[in-house]
């Protein structure tokens, strides 16, 4: 009897270590970790199901046997080995009786996770409800990693207790993509299971070692020994041959076609017919084995193809083989066969491609076919025969199975087409639809893109939009954009063989007046809008239904604007839906709140509150009574003309699925995912598993099937999105919402999967089918398919709430978040550890208490913190797990599902198990490299297990374990997706590295040298045991390192280039950082490097595999990128280009013994650390703020005594100004030091001197060896004390002395010469008077590089990649005081989001995104910028209010307000700012007052915004730094917020506003960017 092994390892007497990991064969290097974990609910455990038994795989190829371990029946058996690339249907694949004789291969590594149902529930026909037949019929099944743990409520038993039961043996800890790659390498072969193996591997096989199933008549084992009967009664009759028929073949023709079916056994004598059968037509089955070996069936045939007149024969799978055999044609066994559920057959009588599931391994030969028999179908992949017919009698046959169970039912049409013959009821005839020759040819296309990135709306349409312009150059289309986002990659127009770039780039607001000027001028043929999230989407619906674009003889490509509006609006889309007779939750529009208080008391409280055609849930939260609604109502309002209030379904699981659609009505799903949370989170806040876990094969396809059905009666051409919601107790679902166009999700999607959704909506957009267009993957094969995937996907969130006061971090219906990650592995265990510590690097992983996000339970309790959902939730569930709470009590509290909580159970027990070891000689004393694996397969850092071992915190203990484990031998291995789980070749670049596997994908580099041979595991002890200091033992840990730093140019081309990405997307570190990486990579491609690149943010165009040689899509940690250079043996790392996250590893990986390319490690560190950088100024005699290190408060508070308030809180190396504060007393000061101190970590934390009134600078640049090659000056239009982030950055400066620049310029070379600076690198000086100040520097590109970048018109990425690879580097020629146009950066900010913030501008950056509009003078630039952040110019009813704190701001705005005044604007103003300018400027401002609470609306400011009586708000506040308190300021302008009045709080940029509507810059001609870089200029060229 086979056991399972203990959730601790066995290693007694071992400092209290006690029992932790499985037990396996000697030197085995496979296992699962899903053996450390015990059942959720013990009491349910049978004591006869434990796997864990060694077992062995021998394959008939003379390989080493394979070893894993067992979780079914302890019995060993032999067969053939197959493999099936399905994700679901593991009950329905076991019971397929055409598995006969086979040991199964399941290639998605997650098998078990829901259990295998009742066996003894049957359906009407006396049959079990959930199985193809009353047996297993495998002969054992292999898998990767087997879920102890099973969760679905339909779930009778667990799949190895059915295994069990059934006498079948299962192995896991398979690397199973190595073995189907096997297979597909040398074909199906023969194997053999050896559960408990007895003196391990045989030295030589016996003869009957292998027993060979195909050397048996299989289908005489499956078929039917006596006749039966279904559907008694029904009418026609049918003749059924059972060769191991599946029993959703009989549900399908009696249940849904009525007929009577007679099941003959597969011998049975037609001609002779000893039983009377009376038939109409006849059925040929599927089958196992092969088809020659049933001659009596194919003498049944012969004699039934000879009757005249005919009657209707229909084959599938066997029975298209017996059927082509029967008529004179050929059967050849194929390669490895085809078994799945994705084979893409195209059906030759019109082209159209279905998706089908298959279950065979032989296959008719087409080519032997006699005359009047033609192919029916053909496989799409392998061009292999998928069916046969003849031309003038009602014959025909299929390879593949349109009945499905398990798989889609997409071809189900085929049996009413047989019956239909049977009943001699005439065909419809199947024609090719014509549009496909009649399409027309575009030659001017534009694509509107998204504009500045908010929460909702972020980098994911960047990626969008390059894929599309990639497609349209493809097909030599010239391609118009409009996109104010100049941080994006899109954007740029550097032309390549690699890269192609839009024609022509418009940086001009997303508005629909805007978008016509440009149609006028560019006269486009067609425009695409669903490439730009809502705010394209909204434009297009708005220039359709005005008529203009039908006007100008413009086409919208792809899904047309009436089905788009249909899916935005909600009783048309319930409308829409009823006709198929499909639902959505109940759900009721309304255009007033009296109208959504009746819709809700109809539906019944709670209910959820969503703004029509708006973007990640924006005005949408659950309203519990009559109050709550109209509060939420009024908000959304202002958004929205319409609003929807739908059934509150929080609780059931919700699931989407992404589908794509051609003109020719070919339809495929490309990806399905399963949100970890449950309901009422909105799902880009929402933890997201793809593919889908908890789904069996029954729900997954009926999502699906209902999928295509609405994507094809909506009409939807391109790529789309459909959310469910499905009962967690049953298969009730309903339909939450489908975006017919490219979503948040579409690029999770495209990067979960390899499948470029984008790509292949613009291509079908442009009329071509999906037939045609290539995988871009396998190269070979078709898009017309559905990906398999063979690893887990995980996508986490990452939130930025804390950067905000007043704000709520509890989630709901309206997204919060600002960025996410990806995580690639083979385990669940695996990607959500590597997902945490994606989205936060300070993180070693999943835990609980250590991961100092959990609050305290004396202020929330642990149960609170559960109940509610919040960004930090995940971890105080792991809490929980940790403190000893079951599964089955956290999900009470959370409703997540408990196979999630399962697994997050596994983390805290295997955790638990490696702290209790004591230290990490203890840990691999015993079985070291077995349960250093089993850590690793799990997800668990070097990191983790340094501080679990209690080793020294930083580089020294996580050194040691990474030695010791590499000594151990284990190692990662590389692993690709293929989008086909190996069953194809793969030509991609596209890696993930992981611990569950043995084999790599790809070749190693010529570079990499082979490791040195490893000490034993006692040896390892020893080395561990020596007392050795932590510098030492790095030094030897460095030795470990593979690669040899290049000696030159060629040999670094050769080894190739490492780029760091930006991780994710957070306030700071945006897409600007991403369009730098971008730009590095493709400059070191022209240059002749091999690229490599590491990132795991799925919005990225970095992660786009076409753009580097190697895409990593991994984490930014040491350990890993260590793991990569290793192996790539690269020449070297760039750090520079990503933003904070690469450079904060500079130094680690330097003293890890990688090559830092550009400014070197030790200069980046003096610079990013504040005190060593704030010392070397001084030592160089310039000027900076009054600054003092912290070593205590009291210190800081002395310091700020002498200086005198405000001072500043500066903590090292952070983005983004994180815990940067301005305190203006001693309270503020203690507090902000706290919170610094947090943040910083070990690091150095300065107090400095903040200036008033000062102007602040950015200088970007790039230098060699500490020369400058070229910079660009750039002005705050704010004054110090704004974030540079959030600041409008105005370039070149037009309002700096002459001798501020001359400073600026002389400062900067001295500390680019004192830094040794190589690459880019930013500087922020403060100016005030003569005086000029450093702020800061940082090494590394900043924010504003693609800025001065597309507004100087050269790449100032590519000449400092030159310059860090080694290259030659000339100065570009560039005279800033030349250039005669002026470009001007705005930041894009969220707070509509943002609940409760204060929408005040301070040292800390609070903006989400940014855009740049170009202009003939700084004013021009500055209106169009501040359009195009989505700023409503006060026209509706002409009204401002302002609120000025202080005099001298009053006073300063004076000539602003006069001029406001005299363009005819009604000034309204609060009552200290009335009577200031009544007094000193003789204006009459009507006089609102100051609210006193947010409830005061009586007479107040705060009234007359929320009744839309206000246009614009002037709020200008008094100091720099945030207010605890509710101010009357804060909240007017929360009202502005919330209420969609336009809102400015910054002095400098009111008086621009007033100084540009006085100019009447508000009236713009549209022009591209190429008509200002061709602006005469005097003095110098572009080169």
């Amino acid at each position: 009897m086979a056991r399972r092994p203990n959730m601790m390892w066995d290693t007694p007497n071992r400092h209290g270590c006690g029992r932790v990991v499985m037990m396996p064969q000697e030197g085995s290097d496979q296992h699962n970790l899903e053996s450390t974990i015990d059942k959720m609910d013990p009491d349910t455990v049978d004591d006869e199901i434990c796997g864990g038994d060694p077992a062995l795989l021998h394959l008939a190829n003379d390989q080493a046997p394979i070893q894993a371990r067992s979780f079914g029946a302890p019995t060993s058996v032999s067969g053939e080995v197959v493999f099936n690339t399905g994700m679901v249907g593991y009950p329905e694949a076991l019971t397929d009786p055409s598995y006969r004789g086979q040991i199964l291969v399941l290639t998605y590594p997650l098998i078990g996770n829901y259990g295998v149902p009742d066996e003894s529930i049957m359906d009407n026909h006396g049959l079990p409800k959930y199985f193809e037949s009353g047996n297993i019929h495998i002969t054992g099944l292999v898998v990767s990693s087997y879920s102890w743990e099973h969760s679905h409520w339909a779930a009778q038993k667990s799949l190895a207790k059915w295994l069990t039961d059934n006498n079948i043996p299962g192995i896991y800890g398979v690397d199973t993509r190595e073995l189907t790659k096997t297979l597909r390498e040398v074909g199906s072969m023969l194997g053999r299971i050896e559960i408990n193996p007895k003196g391990g591997a045989l030295q030589s096989r016996p003869e009957n070692f292998f027993d060979d199933p195909n050397k048996r008549n299989l289908v005489a084992e499956v078929s039917t020994k006596t006749i039966k009967v279904f559907g008694e009664g029904n009418s026609p009759s049918i003749i059924a041959y059972d060769c191991g028929m599946k029993y959703n073949i009989i549900r399908y023709l009696v249940e849904t076609h009525k007929v009577k079916l007679t099941v003959v056994p597969f011998d049975y004598d037609l001609e002779a017919n000893p039983s009377n059968i009376e038939w109409s037509g006849m059925f040929l089955s599927n089958g196992p084995g092969d088809p020659t070996m049933c001659p009596d069936t194919i003498k049944s045939i012969k004699y039934a193809l000879a009757l005249d007149p005919p009657r209707p024969i229909f084959g599938i799978c066997l029975g298209n083989q017996l059927l082509a055999l029967a008529c004179g044609a050929k059967t050849y066994k194929m390669k490895y066969g085809n078994r799945g559920m994705n084979q893409p057959c195209i059906d030759l009588r019109n082209g159209r491609c279905y998706i089908t599931p298959q279950n065979h391994g032989f296959a008719v030969d087409d080519k032997s076919l006699p005359p009047m028999w033609r192919p029916l179908f053909m496989n799409a992949n392998d061009l292999s025969n998928e069916g046969i017919v003849h031309t003038n009698k009602p014959f025909f046959s299929v390879q593949f199975h349109p009945e499905a169970s398990g798989g889609p039912t997409d071809t189900a049409f085929l049996f009413d087409k047989f019956v239909g013959h049977v009943r001699e009821e005439p065909q419809p005839l199947v024609l090719q639809d014509g549009r496909a020759y009649t399409k027309k040819a575009y030659k001017k296309v534009l694509l509107v893109g998204s504009g500045g990135l908010s929460i909702g709306q972020a980098g994911e349409f960047d990626y969008s939009g390059s894929q599309c312009i990639k497609a349209l150059k493809e097909e030599g289309i010239e391609v118009i954009l409009i996109n104010p986002n100049i941080a994006t990659v899109q954007t740029s127009q550097e032309k390549s063989n690699a890269a192609q770039g839009a024609d022509t780039v418009y940086f001009l607001p997303i508005r629909p007046h805007i978008v016509m000027e440009i149609i006028k001028k560019e006269k486009p043929d067609g425009i695409i809008v669903s490439m730009g999230g809502q705010t394209a989407l909204n434009v297009g619906i708005e220039l359709w239904n005005t008529g203009q674009l039908q006007a100008a003889n413009v086409e919208v490509l792809g899904t047309q604007i009436p089905v788009i509006e249909a899916t935005e609006d909600r009783e048309i889309f319930s409308a829409k839906l009823k006709e198929i007779d499909e639902t959505i939750a109940l759900s009721y529009s309304a255009n007033t709140t009296d109208e959504a208080i009746v819709a809700a008391n109809k539906i019944g409280y709670p209910v959820l509150i969503r703004a029509a055609f708006a973007l990640g849930g924006l005005g949408s939260g659950f309203a519990d009574n009559d109050a709550e609604l109209k509060e939420l109502a009024a908000k959304a309002f202002s958004t929205s003309s319409q609003i929807l209030i739908d059934q509150d379904l929080r609780g059931w699981k919700e699931l989407e699925y992404e589908v794509v659609r051609d003109i020719s009505d070919n339809c495929v799903t490309v990806c399905n995912m399963e949100n970890f949370d449950p309901l009422g989170i909105h799902t880009g806040d929402s933890i997201v598993v793809a593919p889908s876990q908890t789904l069996t094969n029954r729900e997954y396809f009926m999502l699906r099937r209902t999928a295509l059905k609405v994507v094809r009666h909506l009409g939807v051409v391109g790529e789309c999105n459909i959310q469910y919601a499905l009962h967690p107790e049953s298969e009730k679902y309903c339909i939450i919402e489908v975006n017919a166009r490219l979503s948040r999700s579409s690029a999770l999607a495209s990067k979960a999967t390899g499948y470029p959704l984008a790509y292949v909506a613009t291509k079908l957009s442009l009329g071509k089918d999906l037939v045609n267009i290539r995988n871009s993957v396998t190269k070979t094969t078709t898009a017309c398919f559905e990906p398999s995937l063979d690893y887990c996907v995980l996508k986490m969130p990452r939130w930025d709430l804390k950067k905000f006061s007043r704000v709520s971090n509890e989630l709901g219906s309206s997204m919060l978040s600002v960025g996410e990650v990806m995580a690639i592995g083979r385990s669940f265990e695996e990607v959500i550890q590597k997902a945490c510590r994606m989205v936060n690097p300070s993180l070693d992983g999943l835990e609980g208490h250590d991961s100092n996000l959990v609050e305290d339970e004396s202020e929330i309790p642990l149960e609170t913190q559960l109940k509610t959902a919040t960004d930090t939730r995940l971890f105080a569930v792991q809490a929980a797990l940790e403190d000893g709470w079951t599964v089955d009590r956290v999900h009470d509290l959370t409703k997540i599902d408990k196979w999630f909580l399962a697994k997050l159970k596994n983390i805290s027990v295997m955790r638990k198990a490696c702290m209790d070891c004591g230290n990490l000689n203890d840990l691999v004393s015993t079985n070291g490299a077995e349960r250093m694996r089993e850590m690793k397969r799990a997800g668990f850092s070097d990191r983790q297990i340094a501080r679990y071992t209690n080793l020294p915190n930083g580089i020294e203990g996580q050194s040691r374990v990474r030695a010791v484990r590499k000594s151990l031998g284990v190692l990662p291995c590389v692993k690709q997706i293929d989008t086909l789980a190996a069953e194809f070749p793969a030509q991609t670049n596209y890696l993930y590295v992981t611990y569950s596997g043995d084999h790599d994908d790809i070749d190693k580099s010529n570079y990499s040298q082979h490791l040195p041979s490893h000490p034993s595991v006692e040896e390892a002890s020893v080395e561990l045991s020596r007392t050795v200091s932590g510098e030492s033992f790095i030094r030897r840990a460095r030795a470990y390192s593979t690669s040899v730093v290049s000696q030159t140019l060629a040999d670094k081309k050769a080894r190739g280039v490492i780029v760091l990405g930006c991780g994710a997307y957070c306030i700071g570190s945006s897409v600007e950082f991403d369009w730098c990486a971008v730009s590095c990579v493709r400059q070191l491609k022209r240059d002749g490097f091999k690229s490599i690149i590491i990132n795991y943010n799925p919005e990225t165009v970095s992660t786009d595999y076409d753009e580097s040689d190697r895409l990593y899509f991994e984490e930014l940690s040491l350990e890993r990128v260590l793991d990569i250079y290793e192996r790539e043996g690269a020449g070297g790392v760039v750090v520079s280009v990503g933003g904070q996250i690469p450079n904060n590893l500079a130094e680690p990986l330097h003293e890890s013994g990688v090559t830092i390319l550009g400014t070197s490690a030790r200069d980046i560190n003096r610079a990013e650390d504040r005190h060593e950088f704030s010392n070397m100024l001084d030592t160089m005699g310039l000027s900076q703020p009054a600054w003092s290190v912290l070593t205590s408060q009291d210190e800081a508070i002395e310091f700020a005594d002498k200086v005198g308030y405000p001072v500043l809180v500066r903590p090292s190396f952070v983005l983004s100004g994180a815990a940067m504060r301005v305190a203006v007393n001693e309270t503020q000061l203690r507090n902000f030091l706290a919170l610094a101190a947090d943040v910083a970590a070990d690091k150095p934390v300065v107090v400095t001197k903040f200036i008033m009134d000062a102007k602040e600078i950015e200088f970007d640049a790039v230098a060699n060896k500490g020369t400058i090659l070229n910079y660009a000056i750039g002005e705050h239009l704010e004054n110090a004390g704004v974030h540079s982030g959030d600041a409008t950055v105005i370039l070149p400066a037009q309002k700096l002395y002459v001798a501020t620049i001359r400073q600026v310029k002389l400062i900067a070379s001295l500390i680019a010469k004192a830094l040794r600076i190589t690459g880019p690198f930013n500087i922020q000086f403060m100016a005030k008077g003569n005086e000029v100040y450093v702020i800061e520097c940082n090494l590394r590109a900043s924010r504003t590089f693609p800025f001065v970048s597309k507004t100087l018109n050269h790449n100032f990425i590519s000449l400092a990649t030159r310059a860090m690879s080694g290259m030659d580097v000339k100065p570009y020629k560039i005279s800033l005081l030349d250039i005669d146009y002026v470009c001007v950066k705005a930041p894009q900010f969220s707070f509509t989001r943002l609940r409760g913030a204060d929408p005040t501008l301070g040292v800390e950056m609070a903006s989400t995104g940014e855009v740049a509009c170009f202009g003939a003078d700084s004013h021009e630039a500055f209106i169009q910028a501040l359009l195009a952040t989505g700023f409503k110019l006060p026209t509706r009813k002409r009204t401002i209010l302002l609120s000025i704190a202080s005099v001298g701001y009053r006073r300063e705005f004076a000539n602003a307000a006069i001029i406001l005044d005299k363009l005819g604007y009604a000034l309204y103003g609060t009552p200290g700012t009335t009577k200031w300018y009544k007094d000193n400027c003789g204006l009459t401002l009507k006089m609102l007052d100051k609210p006193k609470s947010e409830d005061d609306e009586e007479a107040s400011a705060l009234g007359a915004i929320r009744n839309g009586d206000i246009d614009l708000t002037i709020n200008i506040s008094e100091g720099t730094t945030r207010k605890d308190d509710i101010s009357a300021g804060y909240i007017i302008r929360r009202a502005c917020v919330d209420f969609d009045c336009s809102l400015v709080t910054n002095l400098k940029c009111a008086v621009m506003l007033a100084e540009c509507l006085e100019r009447g810059n508000d009236k713009y001609e549209v022009k591209h960017i190429g008509e200002f870089y061709k602006l005469p200029t005097v003095g110098w060229t572009t080169v």
